[in-house]
């Protein structure tokens, strides 16, 4: 056997024997601020693994639209002790939103399971539906189509996801709507709710309190199916057929951490994301768990990539 062969061999079996010790800590980085959706999932993930994986600390490194805490993911120990979060802005929008990366998001990674869906939500200013007589989403595209340039969408900023969703719905519907970027999600939902924009793709936790209120009119889910959480909101694909932008993310580790090691924390994990507790407190925020194997989770990043490549090219936004 070659040299390299042979220490190859050792630092994988010393890797699968560290992470076996019942003494073992396991980083999960989280590369978003604490107190929002992915890290409160994460967190409560990491609460519900631990009989099967031990202690998992979460560690918050934000920065430059996630990239900053998926490039420690990708540049730590492949021992399994340092994993943390992919998202679709990570690994499937910001490759082609930034003029340049310091990772590469397939082959920097391992990927070990996705965590968690939640479906966007096409929302219009209910005083503007009903002035508007806009009931349902082909009514919406049947009056952009017969009074082009005089509708208007919000969103978080140019390349949210709010801002991507919408110009892939323009593309498919064949309309036209004035994109209007805010400094964030909340400051383009208050711009919805005053009138100042007449449609936005929100994030569907964000948005169900005013659409439950009555100031909001749900038109379209941007799920493939209808999401339990909106009963009677039909998806965007029922219009436009093939029609999905979730948000989602998952777990990774870097590139290089050992097979066995990787099926033992997708085993733990996935079994975490089954249990009641978990699905109740993901439930809260409208998101549905999605407990994957490493190669599904990995065949879904990739085509995720190439799906946001035709979206983010057509739109044209960039950061330098």
């Amino acid at each position: 056997m070659k040299r390299r062969h042979i220490l190859l061999g050792a630092t994988a079996g010393a890797a699968t024997a560290a992470f076996g010790q019942s003494s073992r800590v396991i980083r999960l980085i989280v590369p978003y601020a604490p107190g929002g959706p992915l890290d409160i999932t994460s967190r409560a993930l990491a609460e519900a693994a631990r009989g099967d994986l031990g202690t998992i600390i979460v560690d918050n490194k934000p920065g430059a639209g996630g990239n900053i805490g998926v490039d420690m993911i990708a540049k730590a120990p492949a021992d399994g002790l340092t994993i943390g979060l992919a998202a679709t802005a990570t690994h499937a929008v910001n490759p082609w939103l930034f003029k340049s990366l310091p990772y590469d998001p397939i082959k920097d990674f391992a990927p070990i399971t996705q965590m968690v869906r939640v479906p966007n939500v096409l929302v219009v200013n209910a005083e503007v539906a009903q002035r508007l007589s806009i009931h349902t989403l082909a009514d919406l595209i049947a009056y952009a189509r017969k009074n082009p340039a005089k509708l208007n969408y919000g969103s978080g900023g140019t390349g949210s996801a709010g801002h991507l969703a919408g110009e892939m719905f323009k593309q498919q519907a064949g309309i036209y709507a004035l994109h209007i970027p805010y400094n964030g999600g909340n400051p383009a939902q208050l711009a919805l709710l005053s009138g100042q924009v007449d449609f936005n793709f929100d994030n569907l936790a964000t948005a169900a309190p005013n659409i439950r209120s009555g100031k909001l009119r749900a038109l379209a889910v941007t799920s493939l199916q209808a999401s339990p959480a909106l009963p009677g909101v039909p998806p965007v694909a029922d219009t436009l057929k093939g029609f999905a932008i979730d948000t989602w993310w998952g777990l990774v580790a870097p590139a290089g951490t050992p097979r066995d090691v990787v099926a033992h924390l997708n085993q733990g994990f996935v079994a975490a994301l089954g249990t009641p507790e978990t699905r109740t407190r993901f439930a809260s925020m409208m998101a549905e768990p999605v407990p994957t194997t490493p190669e599904q989770f990995g065949a879904f990043i990739k085509a995720e990539l190439a799906k946001y490549e035709k979206v983010v090219k057509a739109s044209g936004a960039k950061v330098e």
